[in-house]
Formats: C-alpha cells, sequence, structure tokens
C-alpha cells in the first residue's frame, strides 16, 4: 500500500522530496504528492517510510 499526503495539513517545506529512494515524490500545482504505482514504503531501502520519518508535521505522511 502506498503512502500520501495529507494536503492540508502539509507545510510544503519540502523535507521528504529529496528522502524517496523511489522518487515517488513531487511538486503537483502547489502541493506536494505522493505516486502510488512508485511508492514501495521504503521496503528495501529502509526500515520505515522516510517521507513519515522526516516530514515534520506528525500525520501529514500517512498509508493510503
Amino acid at each position: 500500500m502506498a503512502y500520501k499526503i495529507i494536503a492540508s495539513q502539509c507545510t510544503v517545506c519540502g523535507a521528504y522530496e529529496f528522502e524517496c529512494p523511489n522518487k515517488a515524490i513531487a511538486m503537483k500545482g502547489e502541493i506536494y504528492i505522493i505516486k502510488a504505482d512508485k511508492c514501495t514504503q521504503c521496503e528495501g531501502f529502509f526500515d520505515i517510510p522516510q517521507c513519515a520519518a522526516v516530514c515534520p508535521v506528525d500525520g501529514t505522511c500517512v498509508p493510503a
């Protein structure tokens, strides 16, 4: 299951854009999105999804 970004909580800080090993996070207009077809929850790279680990706002990057 892919992760998603709750746009209403996102501060658009960009903290997780470059942390994603699959390059699944990108800007779309004025918000960040996670491309579900590329998101693997960082399996094979990290123990926990890096978007959730580095996001400064709890609950912004969550399982879809």
